[in-house]
């Protein structure tokens, strides 16, 4: 390509994501008749593989996150690679190709214990022009020359950041793992407070991670998250904790909570799929989050409980971070600040897994 095609698209690019700023969206929000149709999540709803790794434009948000750890020189680093695509609630019978009909926003970080804070880039356009966008079937979203996409059974991670740049392959050498009931996965007590939700743990992580012009071959494993809905909170829930934790011996452990405004669980669930292939949907009453040691952004003024007891049926592990400033300033993108970052499980005081804790709603109420 061209210097003067590559400008341009790098004009574009820039253009898209101003124009999909937080404020320009609610602007525009404001001022558009609210019509846009939102398909429900319900339960009974049957998943099909390829097909549902790919884009549901019809649902109000939808996201591909991966989390993980990996191996470079010696030392464990962690990295997270996120794309969200939101369907603005909007009037959407305009034929103008600029009409905000789907935003694409990415989220990418790298956990270094030696840089001490996390690094993190982010990317937000609107869909089109080929610059930004997310295909149905198969696993494909992209923002310019950021992507994740799905080749078999692996999906290529392509991040180039101004700080480093990620070129990964995650090779799936475990089956999805349906969330809730066969994938209808509830946020609350309301029945259309609910996600369709699946995961694909312990992803075989191999690439090259590039940090100051020094490409590096690295190694790992990862957590893939894919979730879809268009009501995922419930207006008494302020913001969720999160956990996806890769244990040493096979088993794959998600856990989460819905927080209210005084910190205690909304709602709460999970799935274990142990070592031998068997699984066990969690109910509300089966997860506790007990935390164990908050940590205070100079930055941003907001505490995070960083280590955590998480009791899942009869299960119980301790959290415990790579280590504490974690947090990601999302403001320019998805409008929210919040931590997320690499962590090992302990249980009886012995290192059994390692994954990644998300932790939303402790700086402000998380507004989806």
């Amino acid at each position: 390509m061209n210097r003067g095609a590559l400008s341009r698209r790098r004009m574009l690019s820039w253009l898209g994501s101003i124009l999909a700023t937080p404020t320009v969206l609610a602007r525009a929000t404001r001022n558009e008749e609210r019509v846009t149709p939102f398909a429900p999540v319900v339960p009974g709803y049957r998943m099909r593989f390829p097909q549902d790794e790919g884009s549901h434009p019809e649902f109000r948000l939808e996201w591909w996150y991966v989390t993980g750890w990996l191996d470079a020189a010696a030392r464990p680093l962690g990295f997270q690679v996120t794309f969200f695509r939101a369907r603005p609630d909007l009037k959407h019978d305009n034929p103008s190709a600029f009409a905000p009909r789907q935003i694409m926003i990415a989220h990418a970080a790298l956990s270094d214990p030696a840089q001490g804070r996390l690094v993190h880039a982010q990317r937000a356009a609107r869909e089109g022009f080929a610059l930004a966008g997310a295909d149905g079937g198969r696993t494909h979203v992209w923002i310019d020359d950021w992507r994740l996409q799905q080749e078999g059974r692996t999906y290529r991670a392509t991040i180039p950041t101004a700080d480093f740049s990620l070129d990964l392959a995650l090779d799936a050498v475990q089956p999805h793992l349906l969330q809730g009931d066969s994938g209808f996965s509830r946020k609350g007590p309301a029945p259309e407070s609910a996600s369709y939700y699946y995961s694909i743990p312990h992803l075989r992580v191999s690439g090259l991670l590039t940090r100051g012009g020094k490409p590096q071959r690295v190694t790992g494993g990862a957590w893939l998250d894919h979730e879809w809905s268009s009501q995922y909170m419930e207006r008494d829930a302020i913001g969720w904790d999160w956990i996806g934790i890769n244990l040493f011996d096979g088993a794959a452990l998600m856990a989460f909570r819905m927080r209210n405004p005084q910190g205690g669980s909304f709602w709460a669930g999970g799935a274990l799929r142990r070592a031998d292939g068997s699984r066990r949907v969690f109910a509300p009453a089966d997860v506790t989050f007990l935390p164990a040691r908050e940590w205070r952004s100079a930055r941003t003024g907001a505490s995070y409980p960083v280590a955590w007891t998480v009791r899942a049926g009869d299960l119980e592990l301790a959290i415990e971070p790579l280590f504490d400033d974690q947090e990601h300033d999302t403001r320019a993108s998805s409008g929210t600040i919040y931590w997320e970052g690499a962590v090992r499980a302990f249980r009886a005081g012995q290192p059994v897994g390692e994954g990644y804790l998300e932790l939303t709603g402790y700086w402000r109420r998380l507004n989806l």
